[in-house]
């Protein structure tokens, strides 16, 4: 980083060694180390150090009072297993979408759900919401397999099973590729 001459001051740049300069051979120099080894480094790999560091009090007591100044909130950080998480949960079991099931049949209840599923899909495509988690429930598979054949009808969807430990077996999460 620059000329040295014997007798300079100089510090390692990746290493906390520093000391005197003994001797220069091209881009080559020795250093005698505070502790008194002579090393051998490449000029690029030093730096020269002017005089020594001091500080005054006005500085000190400057640097004080700004540590004591009251720590500006950061925004709180979002854990790297939140960042994940869905932005957009559909619940297909049926009580949540009527008021009542009575007197449906399975088959009217199945397309009620479908019929949820593929507008709450379509709402999460239009407003570019990249992922959503469909909650099917357990059962017999049935509701599993009708969404699964839905989502494969949309080519810019890709969908999978959704986090075991929150949901179980009883949930898809779909991914939206965003077309830009």
């Amino acid at each position: 980083m620059g000329k040295f001459s014997i007798g300079d001051r100089a510090e390692v740049l990746d290493e906390a060694i520093s000391g005197i300069i003994q001797k220069v051979d091209g881009d080559y120099v020795t250093l005698m180390t505070d502790d008194g080894f002579p090393m051998h480094y490449s000029a690029n790999d030093l730096v020269r150090i002017e005089g020594d560091i001091s500080v005054t009090n006005f500085e000190v007591a400057q640097v004080k009072k700004e540590k004591e100044l009251p720590k500006k909130r950061k925004a709180p950080a979002v854990k790297p297993k939140e960042r994940n998480t869905p932005k957009m949960e559909v619940d297909l079991h049926i009580h949540q979408l009527v008021k009542s099931s009575k007197g449906m049949s399975n088959y009217d209840i199945l397309n009620v759900q479908l019929e949820t599923a593929k507008r709450q899909l379509d709402f999460a495509i239009r407003k570019r919401i990249q992922k959503a988690v469909f909650i099917h429930g357990v059962g017999e598979g049935i509701l599993k397999e009708e969404l699964h054949y839905l989502f494969k009808k949309y080519d810019n969807v890709k969908f999978y099973d959704a986090d075991y430990q929150k949901y179980g077996l009883g949930a898809t999460e779909v991914y939206i590729y965003q077309n830009s």
